[in-house]
């Protein structure tokens, strides 16, 4: 019981830092849209992210006959890189180049609902109201955070579609790497891996977008740190922090992280930028705790 609870406290741990360094990345992909469009953004990071990885675990050049469960592996690994590395990253970077960032942080925290609704199908986990209740309500936290109290809410269909779109493949990543990491892989392996097939699926399309390298955009030193910070920290670590947190608590109580994003925002505001917090904010943050809290209540009821 003890070792359970332990490596329990190590996943909500991984998870809490995952998300940590998630809640500014809207910020860091933000300020990179002025200078690169959306598909160089994600070419450039995952290029950095898979450096890191490989560095710290370079893969091991072994030949194995391509039996029935290698190629399933694979293709399961191909298929986490296409839905949470390629094709989560497109329709987020080009949502918010239509939309609002407030908006695609709304709508991107609906993942944790499609990862239990995926799950329920993929994984045959059981859901039951307390689970609804707390989405509910972390929800209605995450659109004051986002709109400050504002009743006007700006619209674009295509950026909110993929904003929508983004959470929905998100989910679809962590139930795979969910049944990726039971079949006994190194988890830097699989996250090397993954960021290799998305890297890969990037290059297949990147003829379809006006992609130029542009080396030059390097040299202006906000670039460079944003686009470090990008690949370094929220795609090669953050991956596999999430990764190892998904693998100790399943997908769906890990989901109910991405709700603290806005919280882990408006904290960076308020240390780095003084900005105070309003009381609409105050609010919204106590329903995103509540909401978390009735979420995680939900995981731990028997059946």
């Amino acid at each position: 019981m003890a070792g359970l609870k332990d490596k329990q406290f190590l996943g909500h741990l991984a998870a809490f830092f995952t998300i940590s360094i998630w809640g500014v990345t809207f910020i860091s992909t933000k300020m990179l849209l002025v200078d690169f469009s959306p598909v160089e953004i994600l070419f450039f990071r995952l290029v950095l992210a898979l450096g890191v990885l490989v560095f710290v675990s370079p893969p091991l050049l072994v030949w194995r006959r391509p039996d029935r469960s290698f190629v399933l592996m694979e293709l399961k690994l191909a298929a986490a890189g296409l839905c949470g590395v390629t094709l989560y990253f497109l329709f987020q970077n080009i949502a918010l180049s239509y939309t609002l960032a407030a908006n695609v942080s709304v709508l991107i925290s609906s993942a944790p609902l499609f990862t239990a609704l995926v799950s329920r199908i993929g994984l045959n986990e059981r859901l039951k109201a307390n689970f609804f209740l707390g989405f509910t309500a972390a929800i209605a936290g995450i659109i004051l955070i986002a709109f400050n109290g504002s009743v006007v809410l700006k619209l674009n269909p295509l950026g909110d579609l993929l904003s929508i779109l983004a959470a929905l493949v998100w989910a679809f990543y962590s139930v795979l790497i969910k049944q990726i990491g039971t079949q006994q892989r190194s988890l830097l392996g699989v996250t090397r891996k993954v960021v290799f097939y998305g890297l890969l699926f990037v290059l297949l399309v990147l003829p379809l977008f006006n992609f130029h390298l542009g080396l030059y955009r390097l040299s202006e030193l906000p670039n460079l740190l944003n686009l470090v910070f990008l690949g370094a920290g929220s795609s090669a670590l953050s991956y596999l922090t999430w990764n190892y947190a998904v693998h100790l608590l399943g997908p769906v109580k890990t989901s109910v992280y991405i709700y603290m994003v806005p919280v882990v925002t408006i904290a960076v505001s308020v240390l780095a930028l003084h900005e105070p917090v309003t009381l609409v904010a105050g609010v919204g943050m106590a329903l995103i705790l509540i909401g978390m809290a009735l979420s995680e209540r939900e995981q731990r009821l028997p059946g």
